[in-house]
């Protein structure tokens, strides 16, 4: 099994950052694709974005110029690094992790990214 831990979210003015990380242990050695997907409140949880072992990434549009993913395979780490947040990013993020490309096989308990207006 893998465990992921999500931390770095928190209260943010529009126009601010935050850094996301998400620490993997366990069978780590099963792992490929890691990731981000939030939920807002009322929708349904959406894909933001992800990185492969050998550091091919891919994204929602929508967070395309705002949002770097990056990992360090040495650490088992995954982060996000949000600029410009806005409050429509609003949402709880959560982690994930796979031995494929897609980031849905493992789930971290998510953290809360508020931004206000």
């Amino acid at each position: 099994q893998v465990q992921l831990v999500e931390s770095g979210g928190g209260l943010v003015q529009a126009g601010g950052s935050l850094r996301l990380s998400c620490a993997a242990s366990g069978r780590t050695v099963s792992i490929d694709g890691m990731g981000w997907f939030r939920q807002a409140p009322g929708k349904e949880r959406e894909f933001v974005a992800a990185i492969s072992w050998s550091g091919g990434t891919y994204s929602l549009d929508s967070v395309k110029g705002r949002f770097t993913i990056s990992r360090d395979n040495a650490k088992n780490t995954v982060y996000l690094q949000m600029n410009s947040l806005k409050p429509e990013d609003t949402a709880v993020y959560y982690c994930g992790a796979g031995p494929g490309s897609w980031p849905d096989a493992y789930w971290g308990q998510g953290t809360q990214v508020t931004v206000s207006s």
